[in-house]
């Protein structure tokens, strides 16, 4: 029996998995967790922000693509891009309601993370965003961890919106995703492409959260 896209993207994946959850392990960790959970909110802004013109570029580039799917590719990344949309704004809130502000400078991997979409996008294929959104939407934060960092930081409830507001939409949108990608059923070169993207970003990710969990303060 042929093993549907979505499964041969998780089984790639299923390597990082360990690594990557200890990375979230140590960022998490309850020493100096309020100083760091405000630099994991400042790192998160600008790749959020990032969403919705990914999505946006990427349906874009399928309506002008002569391909299999493409049509309801760019209907799925049109309909995500509004759902993601404003999703910033909590990130703003949240530091705001925790006493913060932005990062003056968006940290550099952060840049790696989405600038490497859009070259795939513009130099490669625009399905190959579905193996990013499948890492990110497959590492969203648990259902307590919100509750449990309000309890570790003594910060406001109001500065958990985003952590908590995922927890609950990620799942739903991460089994949609895999509902996406089976129904395209891509080439191997195309499937091949959507691999690697997930990979490159399980690999940046994890890097992001090692650099928040172990820098006191700033850019690597």
């Amino acid at each position: 029996m042929t093993a549907t896209a979505s499964l041969a993207l998780r089984t790639k994946l299923t390597p990082t998995t360990t690594v990557l959850r200890a990375a979230t392990a140590a960022l998490w960790r309850p020493e100096g967790l309020r100083r760091r959970y405000l630099r994991y909110l400042a790192a998160m802004h600008p790749l959020v922000r990032a969403s919705v013109p990914l999505l946006e570029r990427a349906a874009e580039r399928c309506a002008g693509l002569d391909d299999p799917g493409a049509r309801s590719l760019a209907a799925y990344y049109t309909r995500h891009a509004e759902e993601e949309r404003d999703h910033d704004t909590w990130l703003l809130e949240d530091l705001a309601a925790a006493g913060a502000g932005p990062a003056a400078v968006p940290h550099p991997v952060v840049v790696e993370l989405a600038g490497a979409q859009y070259y795939r996008i513009e130099h490669e294929h625009p399905v190959t965003l579905l193996g990013y959104m499948a890492v990110l939407e497959g590492n969203a934060p648990g259902p307590r961890l919100a509750d449990r960092l309000a309890e570790a930081t003594g910060l406001p409830g109001g500065a958990f919106r985003t952590v908590r507001e995922h927890a609950e939409l990620d799942g739903g949108h991460l089994d949609e995703l895999h509902r996406v990608l089976d129904e395209l059923a891509p080439a191997p070169a195309r499937q091949t492409a959507v691999s690697v993207s997930a990979l490159h970003t399980a690999n940046l990710l994890t890097r992001l959260f090692l650099s928040l969990a172990a820098d006191p303060g700033g850019h690597p």
